[in-house]
């Protein structure tokens, strides 16, 4: 018997659904707590999938009877329960920064984990009883599944374009309606047809979540601290897959944002307007009358330093942002400014809403703006500039150790430090400003970085090249493309006395220069440009208190400064007020890890034990072993190959949503094609028709992976279109053979044992929801090609095990 078309519409409608209730939570979920955060709920919450094989094989005839019922049923308590459980999961007072001493945190936190499983087990049991009802069908069911999953990730993206993320708990209960509605008209005759009908409406109109959906953001985030200042309030608010954005303005307080600003200024900043992405990292719109005496602050902080080392005529500004960069460059009248920016709403609140105010920035003769991501725009000119200029990108909490540990960064990498020194003239410079952290966390991890980046280069001496000096709140790293000359140094002494900023690093200097106006207990970042420079760079690096490993593209993680050892020490003087030094990120998702192992054991070893009989498990068959070894291989390799080239694809595609949408969409649509010609397969009894996608899925990732400096070499060099549809070609093939193994083994066991189907689909979730989180922590630690090695491996350990289900 075949699954009716209305049904296979209906099980992509909820996959889709699913799909994108996990993307919209990532989103929801960097706006109210922070983003390392959203990924590990996410990977939590899909212990759904997990719970479900096990409630679908322990009922799986008794629902089976009853299936339209059954299913109608699930999709309801879908559509209820997503916007609902989200709402819940608001209201628990979890604070993250609490965890590892206030007991009740984690508590708090199982509690969230328990509401937002139920949404996934409800969209699970769908999906796994369909395949259980129509085993002689599975590649149809499961293609279903992939091609609706593939079109719910792409499809929320393009929603957050038009949409605040929490109307779209809305559209995501209609959607599950939709999809009981489209099962009952195939279920029922006409009479009940109507009546379930009227219900579900009914139901609809009384449920459906309106205005009262408001984001509970915490209290911790920069937005809300802000707010706290009388006469503040949130003026403007726009959003984008790229970031929620608000606008704050203050009626009784002047706003006063300028980082690294010189004890010694006498000057104030203009008026100002507060922005925020995702309720932090600060930004600040200033009112710009043309005049360029009103500028005078920007002329006090460290990324001001390059404008006095000597004149300068053709400038790059990357992340210009709200236009600060681009203020201090007119103020030290700049002829020729590129600006790099990847957000284009703020380009549109700078140029239309706000452009009156800012002084019409954005228009002016001088400047040219490119919408575009750093090393996409240098990849796609051959322009050489006097300075490029990367002054603050990231919020001040991802200097921290734990906020952004997690965060992939191509901007701070070996390999985007050489591109960047690709681009600065003779004699020219490359100007990296950063926030100033005790004890020092990214700017010997960035000054480790530039120095490789510099011998890589053929750099004999790179000390030679570099200038560092910090103030009380930033530091700026100067990389000249030539040897700093005597008068560079003379001018950069000038410029840090008038200002009391101290000097970090020249070549040549004395350890009497440093630590005299910005006091510290000792010259950290000083003593640790010498050793990094020094030939015991390598035991400094080893002996330091953080991982300050140089950045590349294979790890592209700044802010990842966790060292295992150093834990003991650290947890010692959590009561002296030393959590500062704490790595909460990495810390958390390793306390997901082992949660994710325990639950797996009680939902996969603990039934197969307890249940065999009633499970279709003959004692001392071995079957079971095979099958746990397979599946659970299977859902290991796919998440790691998945989450893997999304890491990687970054790079290319320039914005961690837009890899997200790019390649999970494209991997589970081929993936769904690879489903549906996987019937063609299955019904050989070569052993060489299984060994097919397993060799196939072998050799590109391990092409793709060993090639990926070359792949990202070349398609950095396109247009947008074009990165995005030759990604989308390479990645095809491999979503296609990747889309076999599964329904392969289960259409081999609907023939054998039909009964462990649901199981099945229990073991591949909970997999996944180890590999989710585990795929993060490889790549972290050991990069991401030994992550894509180690999905072959396992890719390879699922092919032995095949033969034998």
């Amino acid at each position: 018997m075949k699954p009716r078309l209305s049904l296979l519409a209906a099980v992509g409608i909820i996959s889709a659904s699913s799909l994108a209730y996990e993307i919209l939570l990532m989103r929801l979920f960097s706006i109210i707590q922070w983003h390392h955060f959203a990924y590990m709920m996410i990977s939590l919450a899909l212990l759904g999938y997990g719970v479900s094989g096990v409630f679908l094989a322990l009922n799986r005839d008794r629902l089976a009877q009853h299936f339209p019922a059954a299913i109608m049923t699930n999709m309801l308590l879908f559509s209820l329960f997503a916007p609902a459980c989200f709402l819940l999961a608001q209201q628990v007072p979890f604070n993250s920064a609490e965890i590892l001493w206030a007991p009740q945190q984690l508590l708090f936190l199982f509690g969230i984990y328990l509401m937002l499983t139920l949404p996934f087990l409800f969209a699970a049991n769908v999906v796994g009883l369909s395949l259980y009802r129509y085993r002689n069908q599975v590649a149809s069911i499961y293609a279903a599944d992939l091609f609706g999953a593939g079109l719910g990730s792409a499809g929320v993206i393009l929603l957050l374009f038009a949409v605040f993320p929490e109307q779209l708990l809305t559209v995501l209960m209609l959607s599950g309606i939709a999809a009981t509605l489209l099962v009952s008209i195939d279920s029922f005759d006409r009479s009940k047809y109507g009546i379930i009908a009227s219900v579900i409406i009914g139901l609809t109109i009384i449920f459906t979540p309106t205005g009262w959906v408001t984001l509970k953001v915490s209290p911790y985030k920069s937005l809300n601290q802000l707010l706290q200042v009388p006469g503040t309030k949130i003026i403007d608010r726009y959003s984008s897959p790229l970031g929620l954005i608000s606008v704050v303005k203050s009626e009784t307080t002047p706003l006063r944002h300028a980082p690294g600003l010189s004890l010694n200024a006498t000057t104030e900043p203009p008026e100002q307007l507060a922005v925020f992405i995702d309720a932090d990292n600060i930004s600040a719109i200033t009112r710009y009358n043309g005049k360029p005496e009103t500028l005078g602050y920007l002329d006090q902080t460290t990324s001001a330093l390059p404008y006095h080392l000597k004149q300068l005529a053709d400038i790059l500004i990357l992340g210009a942002g709200t236009g600060s960069d681009i203020l201090q460059a007119n103020y030290h009248a700049i002829k020729r400014i590129d600006a790099v920016e990847l957000n284009p709403q703020i380009i549109e609140l700078m140029q239309i809403k706000y452009a009156d105010f800012s002084g019409h920035l954005y228009s002016k003769p001088n400047v040219n703006l490119h919408i575009d991501e750093a090393r996409g725009y240098l990849a796609t000119t051959r322009k050489t500039y006097d300075l490029i200029n990367i002054s603050l990108l990231d919020a001040f909490g991802a200097s921290t150790s734990g906020l952004y540990s997690m965060a992939e960064n191509y901007l701070y990498t070996e390999q985007a430090i050489q591109e960047y020194l690709r681009h600065v003239s003779p004699g020219g410079y490359l100007s990296i400003s950063r926030w100033i952290k005790i004890p020092p966390h990214d700017e010997p991890k960035l000054l480790a970085t530039v120095i490789n980046a510099l011998k890589d280069a053929g750099v004999r001496q790179p000390g030679q090249q570099i200038i560092m000096i910090r103030g009380w709140q930033t530091s700026t790293l100067i990389v000249k493309n030539g040897v700093i000359s005597a008068e560079e140094i003379s001018r950069l002494k000038q410029f840090c006395n008038e200002r009391s900023f101290d000097l970090v690093y020249y070549p040549g200097i004395a350890e009497s220069e440093v630590n005299r106006f910005n006091i510290q207990q000792q010259p950290y970042l000083y003593e640790a440009a010498v050793a990094l420079l020094g030939n015991q760079s390598r035991a400094f690096i080893d002996a330091y208190k953080f991982n300050i490993e140089a950045a590349t593209d294979d790890k592209p993680y700044l802010f990842h400064f966790f060292k295992w050892r150093t834990l003991p020490e650290i947890l010692s003087l959590l009561g002296t007020g030393g959590s500062f030094l704490l790595e909460s990120g990495y810390l958390l998702l390793i306390a997901a890890l082992v949660q994710a192992i325990l639950a797996s054991l009680l939902l996969i070893a603990l039934p197969l034990w307890l249940w065999k009989s009633k499970l279709g498990i003959e004692p001392g068959s071995g079957n079971h072993l095979s099958m746990l070894v397979y599946f659970f291989s299977l859902g290991l390799a796919f998440l790691f190959i998945e989450i893997g080239f999304i890491q990687k694809f970054i790079l290319i595609l320039h914005h961690p949503l837009y890899a997200i949408t790019v390649m999970l969409s494209t991997f589970l649509l081929s993936a769904g094609v690879g489903s549906h010609y996987s019937t063609k397969l299955s019904h050989s009894t070569e052993k060489s028709a299984f060994m097919l996608p397993m060799a196939a899925i072998a050799l590109l990732s391990i092409a793709y992976s060993l090639g990926f400096e070359s792949i990202a070499g070349f398609l950095l060099k396109m247009e947008s279109w074009g990165r995005y549809l030759f990604s989308i070609i390479l990645i095809a093939p491999l979503g296609f053979f990747m889309g076999m193994p599964f329904p392969m083994a289960l259409a081999k066991i609907s023939q054998t044992a039909p009964a462990l189907i649901p199981w099945a689909w229990g073991i591949n979730g909970c997999a996944s929801v180890i590999s989710a989180i585990l795929a993060t922590l490889i790549t972290m630690q050991f990069g991401f090609t030994v992550l894509i090695f180690l999905a072959v491996a396992l890719y390879g350990i699922a092919a032995w095990y095949f033969p034998k289900l």
